[in-house]
């Protein structure tokens, strides 16, 4: 009996983290349409991200971190540089281990370091969780990301209920609280804010390209980190909003490649151009 009880139970967790996952993907835009609200399951009717593209978030809002200091958005976005913001709760049993998860695994192989060309900000929409939980969960998520210097650009946060939901409302981020489970129901994504702390993007599920991201981050800094070879990356791809993911762009690509090929035609010809002189004396000489 107990057994069967546990699998009934684990059965219904599969089924609540895939109804989760397609509440945050690409199809955000479809899902927050009237008709396609009434056919959300049970439980996850006020669920899912609206795309806030160029909104600004309040940096005022007030919070504390890991170490219990209080702090305001606005300390992460004086160093002037992106952040990638996210919201979970410490004690979440399913998605938001996925999400950090996913995040850390971004993070450990993407080229640019916390603290140095982006920030991280993870925020817990549960008021009842305090910094022991955030602290704990920031010591775990740092052991996976094994980067030296990333636990000073990653933050973790807790605060007033007022002061998530401000947060919640202000990047489309929806999500309720369920009494039977003392559980919450979100949606799983992350959010790109500019410096000056506008919406610039969203990505969407559990797993996160670190090429997305980085090219998420030099775009969001207006090309202030990043190298000549990101700079081609950009004009090759482009950041589509209705998947949270960037795409080639062939145009640009057929473009590049013609310009590339003037380019090396042109460089062969002035080689030619400049032995042919001396391949004529050598002639004269031996006439």
């Amino acid at each position: 009996m107990n057994a069967a009880i546990h699998t009934q139970s684990k059965i219904r967790r599969v089924i609540l983290i895939a109804s989760l996952l397609v509440a945050s993907t690409g199809f955000a835009q479809v899902m927050n349409q009237p008709d396609f609200k009434r056919t959300k399951p049970p439980g996850l009717e006020h669920v899912g991200i609206d795309q806030l593209l160029g909104q600004q978030v309040p940096l005022n809002l007030q919070f504390r971190n890991e170490s219990g200091q209080p702090v305001k958005l606005a300390d992460y976005f004086q160093s002037g540089r992106p952040v990638i913001l996210n919201l979970v709760y410490y004690q979440c049993p399913m998605l938001c281990g996925e999400v950090l998860q996913g995040m850390s695994a971004a993070v450990k192989v993407l080229k640019f370091t916390p603290g140095k060309e982006y920030e991280v900000v993870t925020v817990s929409i549960d008021p009842r969780e305090g910094p022991d939980l955030a602290r704990a969960k920031k010591q775990s998520v740092m052991e996976r990301v094994g980067r030296p210097g990333a636990e000073t650009g990653w933050h973790f946060l807790v605060g007033d209920q007022p002061q998530i939901d401000a947060l919640a409302q202000s990047i489309g981020w929806h999500y309720q609280y369920d009494q039977k489970t003392n559980q919450f129901a979100h949606a799983a994504g992350i959010v790109l804010v500019t410096p000056e702390g506008k919406i610039a993007q969203y990505y969407y599920g559990v797993e996160y390209s670190a090429r997305d991201l980085r090219l998420g981050v030099i775009e969001a800094s207006q090309n202030k980190v990043g190298s000549l070879a990101d700079q081609v990356l950009l004009y090759c791809y482009h950041y589509d909003p209705r998947i949270g993911k960037y795409g080639a762009v062939v145009t640009n690509m057929v473009r590049l490649g013609g310009a590339l090929t003037v380019f090396i035609l042109g460089g062969f010809l002035i080689v030619l151009y400049r032995h042919e002189p001396h391949a004529k004396g050598i002639g004269t000489g031996r006439a």
